[in-house]
C-alpha cells in the first residue's frame, strides 16, 4: 500500500461516524451545529474516511471513565454495530482512560479533535520542517495515551497510524522510547529553523514588507493568495488544504514590492501540541508589516471565528501596533441583499474590505489597502554612526531612506528620511 492509503485495486475506505458531545453545563461551549459540521468537514479532509454518520451528544456533564452515560452508550454501541462503524471521532478531548473503555465497550477506534487534526497535518505536510513538526507533535501526544493495537482495521496510509492497522504497534512503544525520538527530532528541528532563521535574516537586508494572509481554516486564503501572486498553491474547499507557508514577491499599484505570505489556517481548540509546534511556521506573522485577516464572510459562524483567529494571533505575541485588515471574503456565495448590507458597512471602515477571492471581484480595492497601509508617514531625523558600523550604514542604503551623509573624524553623520517601522527595524540591527 502506497503512503497515501491506497492498495493495487483502489482506495481502503474506513466507516467512520462523528460524535459532537455537547456539555450543557459550559456556558463558553461552542454552538453544537455549527460545531458538528466543522468536524464532519475536519474527517472528509483526512483521505480513506467515509463518514456514515453524525450526531450531537448533550451531556449535563463529563463521565470520568466512559464520557456518556449507560444508556446512551448502549444506545451508540447499538448503532454503531448496525452500520458496522469502524472508527468513530469524537469531537472534543478524550482522556487515555475513557479512549479504552469506550474502545473496549463499542469495539470500535476511537479519535479524539486532537488525533484526527494531527492525522490531517501529517496527511498535508510537505516541507521538512512541516513534518519534523507534526512528527513531534505527534510524539509528544502519544506519550499521554494508552494506545493498543487494532490489528482487525486495515492501515489507512503511511503517516502517524492513529487510525488503526499494523503500523500502529509502533505507538506502543514505551516512554523512553518515545523521549529517545522526541529528543533525536528535536536536535533536527533545531537545525532545520537555523537554516529557515538564515533565510530570514537574508530577507530582512531586502528591503520588502512583509504582508501575512492569516485566518480560520478554509477562509479562502490560498485562493486569494494565488489570485494575488499567479502562483498555484493547493486552493480547495476543504479545512488545512494548505499546511506549509508560502511566500511570492507582489508589486503593489505604486511599484512597491511587498513579500506575500500565505500561512496555515487557525482552528478553534486547536491542539495545544500543535500551537507549540507550528509557533515557528507562524514566525512569518510576527514579523509580518500588515497582517490580512481573511474571513469567510458567509460562514454562520464568521464571528467565532473571526474571535478565535484574534486569539491566536494574541497568543503568538503578534504585536499590537502591527497593522490589520479585515478582508471578508467569498461575498459571491450570499444573497444580494445581504452582500449589499455587508459592503455597506465595509464602507464606513478603512480597515474592512469586502471581495470574492474565486470571482476576482474586490482586488483592486484590497491593493489600494494595502498600499495605504504600508505607506507610512515618514520623518527626517540626524544619526552618527562610527565606522565599524558599516551594515548598519548599508542597511539603511538599502532601504532608500539616506537623503545625505558626511563624514569627519567621529564616522558617518546621516540624514535620513523614514517610517516608524523603518526606524523600529534599523534599532534591531
Amino acid at each position: 500500500m502506497s503512503a497515501a492509503g491506497f492498495e493495487e485495486h483502489g482506495p481502503t475506505v474506513t466507516r467512520a461516524w462523528v460524535l459532537h458531545p455537547d456539555i450543557t453545563s459550559d456556558r463558553d461551549r461552542r454552538e453544537a451545529g455549527p460545531a458538528l459540521e466543522e468536524a464532519v468537514a475536519l474527517a472528509a479532509a483526512l483521505p480513506g474516511m467515509q463518514v456514515v454518520g453524525a450526531e450531537i451528544v448533550p451531556l449535563p456533564k463529563v463521565r470520568p471513565g466512559l464520557l456518556f452515560g449507560s444508556g446512551k452508550l448502549e444506545e451508540l454501541g447499538e448503532r454503531f454495530r448496525d452500520e458496522e462503524v469502524e472508527l468513530v471521532l469524537i469531537d472534543g478531548p478524550v482522556t487515555p482512560i475513557q479512549q479504552r473503555n469506550l474502545e473496549r465497550d463499542w469495539k470500535v477506534k476511537i479519535l479524539d479533535r486532537t488525533g484526527l487534526i494531527l492525522e490531517i497535518f501529517a496527511d498535508r505536510a510537505r516541507t521538512r520542517e512541516g513534518v519534523l513538526q507534526v512528527e513531534l507533535a505527534a510524539l509528544s501526544y502519544q506519550r499521554t495515551r494508552l494506545v493498543r493495537a487494532w490489528t482487525h482495521l486495515e492501515r489507512q496510509r503511511g503517516g502517524l497510524g492513529f487510525v488503526g492497522g499494523p503500523g500502529e504497534t509502533q505507538i506502543e512503544a514505551d516512554r523512553r522510547a518515545i523521549d529517545e525520538a522526541i529528543t533525536r527530532l528535536k536536535r533536527q528541528l533545531a537545525k532545520v529553523v537555523k537554516t529557515r532563521d538564515l533565510h530570514r535574516a537574508a530577507r530582512r537586508k531586502v528591503p520588502f514588507p512583509v504582508v501575512a494572509l492569516v485566518g480560520y481554516t478554509n477562509a479562502g486564503k490560498s485562493t486569494l493568495f494565488n489570485r494575488l501572486t499567479g502562483a498555484e498553491v493547493m486552493a480547495k474547499d476543504m479545512l488545512f488544504a494548505t499546511l506549509d507557508p508560502t511566500m511570492r514577491a507582489v508589486t503593489l499599484p505604486t511599484g512597491l514590492k511587498v513579500i506575500l505570505s500565505d500561512t496555515v489556517g487557525f482552528i478553534s481548540d486547536l491542539p495545544t501540541q500543535l500551537v507549540a509546534a507550528f509557533r515557528a511556521t507562524l514566525e512569518e506573522v510576527l514579523e509580518a508589516d500588515l497582517i490580512c485577516h481573511v474571513r469567510d464572510i458567509a460562514h454562520p459562524g464568521t464571528e467565532e471565528q473571526a474571535e478565535d483567529v484574534r486569539a491566536i494571533l494574541a497568543d503568538l505575541g503578534v504585536a499590537k501596533e502591527t497593522p490589520v485588515i479585515e478582508v471578508w471574503n467569498k461575498t459571491d456565495l450570499l444573497p444580494p441583499d445581504e452582500r449589499a448590507a455587508l459592503e455597506t458597512i465595509a464602507a464606513r471602515r478603512d480597515d474592512i474590505l469586502t471581495l470574492s477571492a474565486w470571482t476576482g471581484t474586490g482586488m483592486a480595492p484590497l491593493m489600494e489597502a494595502v498600499t495605504a497601509a504600508l505607506d507610512e508617514a515618514r520623518s527626517r531625523q540626524d544619526l552618527l554612526l562610527g565606522f565599524a558600523e558599516g551594515k548598519r550604514r548599508a542597511w539603511l542604503y538599502e532601504q532608500g531612506v539616506v537623503e545625505d551623509e558626511e563624514q569627519d573624524e567621529e564616522g558617518y553623520r546621516l540624514r535620513v528620511n523614514w517610517t516608524a517601522r523603518q526606524q523600529a527595524r534599523f534599532r534591531q540591527l
